[in-house]
């Protein structure tokens, strides 16, 4: 069974950084994707970046240039680097896993419990 647990949230000002990680256990047996998500109150979840197993990344036009996707094979934890941050980034984020293909544009089968970040202006 895929667990993910998120980590890193926290409150920040406007203009500030902030890198998230994700801890991944339990996909050995499948070739695999791992996302970043984010869901603000009253909206509709919203995707942001997606690694895949051989390092290849997706993003979304909406953080795109502000956020990076990476990931440490050996530790197998990926994390999604946050740059300028803005007020409107405020939101749980969520890392989810899925098998192949690695992309945005498909669904996500296995999530963890997300973890809060706060953009003060």
């Amino acid at each position: 069974q895929v667990q993910l647990v998120e980590s890193g949230g926290g409150s920040v000002q406007a203009g500030g950084s902030l890198r998230l990680s994700c801890a991944a256990s339990g996909y050995s047996d499948f070739r695999y994707c791992v996302g970043w998500f984010r869901q603000a109150p009253g909206k509709e979840r919203e995707e942001l970046a997606a690694i895949a197993e051989d390092g290849t990344t997706d993003y979304a036009a909406s953080v795109k240039g502000r956020f990076t996707i990476s990931q440490d094979s050996a530790k197998k934890t990926v994390a999604l680097q946050m740059h300028s941050l803005k007020p409107e980034d405020t939101a749980m984020y969520y890392c989810a896993a899925r098998g192949w293909p690695c992309s945005l544009n498909y669904a996500f089968n296995y999530w963890g419990q997300g973890t809060q970040v706060t953009v003060s202006s």
